[in-house]
């Protein structure tokens, strides 16, 4: 899938996007992230990729990993639904460096750092978690 409109979407807000999951209860979960777009470090292809922790959310990714994310600047706005993928400290892909994961994630939404070492500590101590989303339907008017 083509995400040129994702990418250009998400320069506009520094990557603010709503991400909503499905709860245990079938029920909508929302928040609102940083997420933009990011090469998978395995399948090389294009995906949309945020950071979280908690044990909430992360468990309804593990177990329901539907997920929708929305950007929006203005009245344009653009959204993608895939499947999530999660790489993190209790979920290791094999080969994949989190810890550059995870800066890719940070500046693909438009994020940027004058002290990385810093930045990899605070993610390290979070338990912080890479999703990449794999794109099933991209649509908007953005």
């Amino acid at each position: 899938m083509d995400l040129t409109n994702v990418r250009r979407m998400v320069g506009t807000e520094h990557g603010l996007a709503s991400v909503s999951v499905v709860r245990a209860d079938g029920t909508p979960h929302s928040s609102l992230v940083n997420a933009g777009v990011v090469t998978h470090p395995v399948t090389g292809r294009e995906v949309v990729g945020y950071v979280t922790y908690g044990p909430v959310k992360l468990r309804a990714l593990r177990d329901r990993p539907a997920t929708s994310i929305l950007w929006r600047a203005g009245w344009r706005w653009i959204g993608v639904e895939g499947r999530s993928e999660l790489i993190g400290p209790d979920d290791p892909v094999p080969g994949v460096d989190l810890r550059l994961l995870l800066r890719d994630v940070f500046t693909g939404a438009g994020g940027t750092h004058d002290d990385w070492d810093t930045y990899d500590r605070v993610m390290r101590e979070e338990g912080r978690v890479a999703v990449l989303v794999e794109p099933s339907r991209i649509y908007g008017n953005g």
